[in-house]
């Protein structure tokens, strides 16, 4: 094991320990000291923030849409997208299978009939997962519209977005033994950006294989789309296209550590194959090609860990390119088993034959030590300027935890309102408004301040 640089746990720790009291309030189930230092109480009793920082709720679950179709539930995993003028197309996730049946964007004025070739599973008992397009003015601080953009899908978690302007929506779900289902399920579906889009029948990017989908990055350099796997033994994976800007054909490929087969990076226990990393270590990494990616007994994590020698990780979730890097999320990966944050510097040669030359390194960039510096990390976003906000899916009231460029976690935003997740982070373009969901409740916000004139410099 390479250890090119390391940093403490408990410069953290002291960090969270010194700040954490400055905020009175505390909701059972969250430590002492919770959120943490720097957020001011909203009135409303919803959402805290730092001080200069306010939110507006520009969509709620059962809202009618544009369309006629009503706004879904569970919101899930987002990207925003340049549109015209001052306006941004979000690409929101909903992370539903079939139920609950009032947050279904089909009744009686608008029933999923009259998408009839413009889903993917919508039989009697159609499925209620997708995606809607939300077109936001920043300026105005107003909705334009939303629509339906994706049907018939199931669990649509988290994505990511593409440099030539589309979504990739995930499904984390596999219908193995569900003979209920009309096709199969647990595939990336790509849905184009477009501000007055209509929902379209999907085709699912079958190459990039049939697992319960997470996130998505694609590396805007070289073309290769990184994904993750929500599972308690989940590999990274990694697809190499054979025409730059094309999925339709190419390679899926896992994670492994160089000369250490079947390593287990959960850092679950001390005695698990493979090497043991703290907060800092880089391992030289080398990916192995997978067999049978449609994998139609849901096994891809298995026979990638078992036959291939690819890395174990403990449900990875977000993932985001930036800085030059892929920042991935586990949430209850670590010692504590509360959150770490990977962070995958690419080769110069990423996914052609030169790389083993100079191969990619993994490193430990945030293994959390305590639930008030990091619970349960979800999805995440690389901000224009380089900081990482992290959405927590903790036990109670979470947050979205900012993470600057050496490893130390802030609270950024606090869900007061509700127990439920925070989840779908993300900047519009030019990086002065950011996006988040509170699913529970099934709301959309958009968050705005100074964010470049607080953070940049930091």
């Amino acid at each position: 094991m390479a250890s090119l640089d390391r940093r403490s746990f408990v410069q953290t720790a002291t960090f969270a320990a010194a700040f954490g009291g400055l905020h009175r309030f505390v909701h059972a189930g969250n430590p002492p000291g919770w959120p943490g230092p720097g957020l001011v109480s909203d009135p409303k009793g919803q959402f805290d923030l730092p001080d200069g920082f306010g939110y507006t709720i520009l969509s709620r679950r059962g809202e009618q849409m544009t369309d006629g179709f009503r706004v879904p539930g569970q919101h899930d995993g987002m990207a925003a997208f340049s549109g015209s003028g001052d306006e941004v197309i979000l690409m929101r996730n909903h992370e539903q299978v079939r139920s609950p049946k009032g947050w279904s964007p089909f009744h009686e004025g608008a029933p999923a009939s009259r998408l009839e070739g413009k889903g993917w599973d919508l039989g009697e008992n159609p499925f209620l997962g997708g995606v809607t397009s939300v077109v936001y003015d920043t300026k105005k601080r107003t909705l334009v519209s939303h629509r339906l953009a994706l049907a018939g899908t199931a669990h649509n978690c988290a994505g990511g977005a593409t440099p030539w302007g589309s979504w990739l929506s995930c499904e984390e779900w596999i219908d193995v033994d569900d003979d209920s289902t009309q096709r199969d399920h647990g595939w990336v579906f790509e849905v184009p950006a477009n501000a007055d889009g209509e929902c379209f029948f999907p085709e699912p990017l079958k190459s990039l294989g049939r697992f319960r989908h997470e996130a998505v990055a694609v590396d805007a350099r070289t073309g290769v789309v990184y994904l993750t796997e929500d599972e308690h033994d989940g590999l990274l994976y990694r697809f190499v296209p054979k025409v730059k800007g094309d999925l339709s054909a190419g390679k899926l490929q896992a994670l492994a550590v160089q000369n250490t087969p079947g390593s287990d990076l959960r850092n679950w226990d001390q005695d698990s194959p493979g090497p043991s990393p703290i907060t800092g270590d880089i391992l030289p990494v080398e990916w192995v090609d997978l067999l049978d990616t449609h994998a139609p007994r849901g096994d891809l994590r298995i026979r990638g860990f078992e036959n291939h020698g690819a890395a174990r990780f403990a449900r990875g979730e977000g993932i985001w390119a930036g800085n030059g890097s892929v920042y991935v999320a586990c949430t209850n990966g670590g010692r504590s088993r509360i959150g770490q944050i990977w962070r995958y510097h690419p080769s110069p040669f990423e996914g052609t034959n030169q790389e083993v030359a100079s191969p990619g390194r993994l490193e430990l960039f945030v293994e959390s030590p305590d639930k008030l510096t990091l619970h349960y990390a979800d999805n995440l976003v690389v901000a224009p300027w380089g900081d990482v906000f992290v959405s927590e899916d903790g036990e109670g009231h979470d947050r979205v935890i900012r993470i600057d460029p050496q490893g130390r976690c802030t609270p950024f935003l606090a869900n007061r309102l509700s127990s439920s997740e925070l989840t779908g982070v993300c900047f519009s373009p030019d990086g002065n408004t950011m996006f988040v969901n509170e699913q529970g409740s099934g709301l959309t916000l958009a968050v705005h301040g100074p964010f470049r004139e607080r953070f940049a410099q930091t």
